[in-house]
């Protein structure tokens, strides 16, 4: 297939970022809805997106659709699919099925039918923990099949071992440092670092690496796949490293060794500094000005609410006395505590859903 329909999962409220991301890696044309943005392209194109768009949390590919308005009718055309042109009778399957304002309305009974064609016609066996997971939407009638080229989260670059405590995904990290419109040029600092997820994210981009060059994805195990055009694709050239530092800090210290620990499985321990101290002992870095951005407790599910109103205060506290000239992010569930900070906020931007969380960037001027 040379025109699919690609569509790239991130969670509700970063939509516009992601299409930003795209667009700027060369993918034409992408349409936002809810929860992911749409392109077509070819199959290089769903590896080149698996393998470098930073902020998407899946790629999806749509293998074929047709209408169904009961489930003789699912079963019949299930088993005339071309399921072999995609998949391999040789790598196990899962279905995933959702029904929505259709005549067909019970997940389960369709996914049987599902399953049926596949392992019965097609020769396939499944399994829960399968590499390759077939996505099925019957709305309005039309049964649509898409394939989860990714396997796992594209979050999961393969470099963290040492996860702190309520991390931010990679992914959305990536997302919200591009909100801020940070390109890879400036310094960024994360006083509550934990896991270092902002500050790896950010050294990476700014040296260049390409996120999904240490793990692998389910669109290996296609009956399409093409390993020499995958590895000629994958093969990069190192790009020179810019001057440039990055800092993280927090008071555990558990997590500043498990933030030096993924920074050196990341590649980029040679332009990352993490210290241990509180927030109120954060020091200035000499240099460029650039970005503070902090994903702080915000008392959903860590820490108490009450006591948190004190440490937010001392962030902005000792972010207008010591980092003027530097652009803040604050991401919290809570806009009362991001107030409590004293910082004056940018026109606010659109909630994300997180973990059954509403979360916001809130973000600033360059301080005075």
């Amino acid at each position: 297939m040379t025109d699919l329909d690609i569509f790239l999962s991130v969670a509700p409220g970063l939509e516009t970022v992601l299409a930003e991301e795209a667009v700027a890696a060369g993918f034409a044309d992408p349409v936002t809805s809810m929860g992911g943005v749409s392109f077509r392209g070819t199959w290089a194109d769903v590896w080149r997106a698996n393998l470098q768009l930073r902020g998407a949390a899946r790629v999806l590919v749509r293998i074929g659709s047709f209408r169904v308005m009961h489930l003789a009718q699912l079963d019949k055309r299930a088993r005339k699919f071309p399921w072999g042109d995609v998949l391999r009778q040789d790598v196990p399957l899962k279905v995933e099925v959702t029904c929505r304002k259709s005549k067909i309305y019970h997940d389960k009974a369709a996914r049987q039918r599902i399953e049926s064609a596949l392992t019965e016609d097609f020769g396939a066996t499944l399994a829960e923990d399968a590499p390759i997971t077939v996505k099925v939407r019957i709305e309005d009638d039309l049964c649509t099949i898409s394939i989860d080229t990714s396997g796992e989260s594209l979050h999961k670059r393969g470099h963290k071992s040492f996860v702190g405590k309520a991390p931010m995904r990679e992914n959305l990290a990536a997302l919200f440092l591009r909100q801020m419109g940070y390109d890879g040029s400036e310094p960024v600092v994360d006083p509550m670092c934990g896991s270092g997820t902002f500050v790896i994210e950010a050294a990476q981009i700014a040296a260049g690496l390409i996120p999904g060059c240490d793990r692998n994805f389910a669109f290996e195990l296609l009956s399409n796949f093409d390993a020499a055009a995958w590895d000629a694709m994958r093969a990069t050239t190192p790009t020179e490293r810019p001057a440039l530092t990055f800092y993280g800090s927090d008071r555990d210290a558990g997590a500043v060794k498990g933030a030096k620990e993924n920074a050196e499985r990341a590649g980029v321990a040679d332009m990352v500094t993490f210290a241990n101290h509180a927030v109120s002992d954060l020091p200035c870095p000499e240099g460029p000005k650039g970005i503070v951005i902090v994903n702080p407790p915000y008392g959903a599910r860590i820490g108490n609410k009450k006591l948190l109103y004190a440490v937010y205060g001392a962030l902005g506290k000792t972010l207008l006395e010591r980092f003027s000239g530097w652009r803040v992010g604050i991401i919290t569930s809570e806009p009362a505590l991001a107030h409590t900070t004293g910082l004056k906020f940018l026109p606010e931007n659109k909630p994300v859903s997180h973990g059954g969380l509403r979360i916001q960037l809130w973000q600033t001027a360059p301080l005075p």
